[in-house]
């Protein structure tokens, strides 16, 4: 739709909704002028003020989605956070490995055994997205990318970001690497707090780097007033993902749209959001108690769920795709039998048995039972692993014996001593939290 169609469907929502304010009961006002994706299956959003953290719009904002390359706030927070320790400088060197020149585009193409400086790695992964930056930081920072990864999931925790979990530090495609929308807003808030001097790295229109300039590919820095920041991400899994910030009479709103069909909806959806709220929040400042209504967008599905999956026999690059997963039917009254007290009796005999039969099993196969939570490159890498898992959840691995066994080329952090049941336990920790686990039988 063309920009100056748009504007005038928006005065005349604004017009339309001052009706509705008056019409019906405060907490239920409509500001009814816009059409949103809400019938896409991957499209999530939120809209937070940053000052105080209110959530003024919501839409999906806790389903698991794939952040792409909205990936680069989280290593451009620890960045951050090593500049303002002095473990980092601007001008210190990052050097460029074999594993971060072969990442795939979008990078900055500098080849494996030359290196850059912090600053102007900071400003590929804010502006061009440089997966080989990103890896390459992860890399000087962590040691290895997988070990970094994991400090960027810890940080998420501490964050408050409850559903997301990392495995790289640029965003390409990994069916692990998983957030939400309002895990994103909360990262994007956090950076603005913890590290306003160097949020404008989000701002740059542009970089420079050894005589190439290559344009940010957020598009709404330059063309809506106010936007100054934040991240783009893209793959086919994804969809078309943004984190946006903007600034007006001194109000500062976050908008996070995920999972958009292109780039140009995704944009004019983020915009139509952000516009909203501005309006909001005016309209508030004039004594009005009205909130952005929800019921704008078409409801939520019933039934099926949306889950990240990997779809089998993909031939994409990514290799990813978001799937629906059916969900059962609700039983009928029909199938619902009313049992006498000898049938329940027996019921009850045979729950018994199995109990004790179960019970029995438990105690031959004590200490037979292993829980893997990862595999890795490096026996370093491994032992960390388990020594974080043992840290974090002490409870349900404290009797157990961490090591970091060799198979073929590869290290595999495992924990044996456990007995079925409290294997299954220890793993469903690591999984609550998005870890990676698997519990071993015997034999």
């Amino acid at each position: 739709m063309f920009q100056p169609a748009r504007r005038l469907l928006l005065s005349i929502g604004l017009a339309a909704s001052t009706l509705v304010v008056t019409a019906a009961p405060a907490a239920q006002a409509q500001i009814p002028y816009l059409q949103l994706p809400a019938n896409q299956p991957k499209y999530a959003a939120i809209v937070v003020d940053a000052k105080s953290g209110e959530v003024l719009y919501a839409k999906r904002a806790d389903s698991l989605r794939y952040p792409a390359s909205i990936t680069k706030v989280m290593t451009l927070y620890l960045t951050f956070e090593a500049l303002a320790s002095g473990k980092l400088k601007l001008d210190d060197r990052v050097p460029i490995s074999p594993h971060a020149a072969a990442q795939s585009p979008t990078k900055l193409g500098v080849a494996a055994g030359d290196s850059i400086t912090v600053n102007e790695a900071m400003a590929a992964m804010a502006t061009k997205s440089a997966n080989d930056c990103a890896v390459a930081m992860a890399e000087k920072l962590g040691g290895t990318e997988s070990r970094f990864a994991a400090l960027m999931t810890l940080r998420a925790r501490e964050l408050g970001m409850q559903n997301s979990h990392f495995v790289n530090a640029s965003g390409l495609p990994d069916s692990r690497q998983i957030t939400t929308a309002r895990d994103i807003a909360i990262l994007s808030r956090a950076v603005m707090r913890d590290y306003p001097q160097y949020y404008r790295l989000f701002s740059m229109q542009q970089f420079t780097f050894r005589g190439r300039v290559m344009a940010n590919h957020n598009h709404l820095l330059g063309r809506m007033d106010g936007v100054d920041g934040l991240k783009t991400g893209f793959t086919n899994a994804s969809g078309y993902n943004l984190a946006v910030s903007a600034v007006r009479d001194g109000r500062r709103l976050i908008g996070v749209v995920m999972g958009g069909s292109t780039t140009a909806s995704r944009d004019n959806n983020a915009q139509d959001l952000l516009l909203t709220g501005f309006n909001v929040l005016e309209r508030r400042a004039r004594g009005e108690k009205i909130t952005v209504a929800q019921n704008m967008f078409e409801p939520e599905p019933t039934g099926p769920m949306m889950r990240p999956s990997i779809e089998q026999g993909d031939s994409d690059q990514e290799g990813v795709r978001i799937q629906l997963a059916s969900a059962a039917p609700p039983p009928r009254m029909a199938d619902v039998r009313i049992v006498d007290a000898d049938k329940t009796a027996l019921r009850k005999s045979r729950a018994a048995e199995r109990e004790e039969k179960a019970d029995k099993k438990d105690k031959e196969d004590h200490g037979k039972w292993a829980v893997q939570v990862g595999t890795f490159k490096s026996k370093s890498d491994a032992r960390e692993q388990v020594s974080f898992v043992k840290g974090r959840f002490g409870r349900q691995f404290a009797k157990a014996d961490g090591v970091a066994e060799r198979d073929g080329g590869a290290y595999r952090s495992r924990f044996s001593g456990f007995n079925e049941s409290s294997a299954k336990a220890a793993c469903g920790a690591l999984k609550a939290k998005k870890l990676a686990c698997k519990v071993i039988s015997p034999g």
